[in-house]
Order: structure tokens, then C-alpha cells, then sequence
């Protein structure tokens, strides 16, 4: 009897941060559970997640998601969730500890990359970053457009 192969990790994105690789370099990324209510759930089904002013902090050995906008749920009744609530992650001990001991000893930045599903169950992706200075992301907008010229030569030979 053959056994069948496990499906791949399906994974639905549902919110992006567009801008966290350009203001910040980013050095290690964690993906953390996320506890939330039933409305939240269903609104992030929908699609209605913002990640764009979020970012994670430390507090009483936990980590936290800050200021990540999860629009309330349409069909939900007369009980709806504080939109920009503070979430608590779920990540392992150890992992908690690196990621503790990087943000209050090198002063780095805990910064959302990505909320999906993945496998039914609502995840984040976080990194742990360092804000880039004005000069540094001239300086990428400068290699970025050297590549493109270089890839524009070579496709017209």
C-alpha cells in the first residue's frame, strides 16, 4: 500500500509590509503564532489586516504586536474587537530569549514582515531590525538601479 505524500505548506497571505525592507535592514526572521479573538479571525479571512505602522515589543518576558490593524468583522453582531489592539505572539522560550536579548541590549526593532494562514492557523513573520539612515537607502536605490541597467545591457546582447 503506498503512502501519499503530505501537501505542501499552504500559505495565504493576507497582509504585507511593503515598507519594512526599506526602512530597515533586516538581520533574522522569526514566524510567531498570534492569538486572537473569533472576529479577528474572520476578518483576516476577509482580508482587512494593515500592517503598515506595526511593530513588536518586549514586555514581562512576552512579545507583543503593537498598533497591526485588524478591521472589525461586518457580520460579527453587536460585539466587535478593538481594532488596533495589543496581540501577544507565540514564539518558543528560547527563541523569546534571543529576540529579548538583541532588542534590549543592541537596541534593534522587532518589525512585522507578513500575516498569513498556514495551515488553518493565523501566523506572523517577524524580523529583528535595524533602521537604515537616509544615506543607506540612497545607497540601495543606487545598486538596485545599477543591477537593472546591467540587466538591461546584457538582454540586449
Amino acid at each position: 500500500m503506498a503512502r501519499e505524500k503530505p501537501a505542501p505548506e499552504e500559505r495565504e497571505s493576507v497582509a504585507r509590509n511593503k515598507r519594512a525592507r526599506h526602512d530597515y535592514e533586516l538581520l533574522d526572521t522569526y514566524e510567531a503564532g498570534i492569538v486572537l479573538v473569533g472576529s479577528e479571525v474572520k476578518s483576516l479571512r476577509d482580508g482587512k489586516a494593515n500592517l503598515g505602522d506595526a511593530y513588536g515589543i518586549v514586555k514581562d518576558g512576552e512579545l507583543w504586536l503593537l498598533n497591526c490593524h485588524i478591521a472589525p468583522y461586518s457580520k460579527s453582531g453587536y460585539v466587535h474587537h478593538e481594532p488596533t489592539r495589543t496581540r501577544k505572539l507565540l514564539l518558543h522560550k528560547a527563541e523569546i530569549r534571543r529576540l529579548i536579548g538583541a532588542v534590549e541590549r543592541k537596541g534593534l526593532t522587532l518589525v512585522p514582515l507578513e500575516l498569513y494562514f498556514k495551515r488553518g492557523l493565523a501566523k506572523v513573520s517577524i524580523a529583528l531590525a535595524r533602521g537604515k539612515k537616509l544615506h543607506d537607502k540612497r545607497d540601495d536605490e543606487r545598486t538596485r538601479d545599477a543591477q537593472r541597467e546591467m540587466a538591461r545591457a546584457m538582454s540586449r546582447r
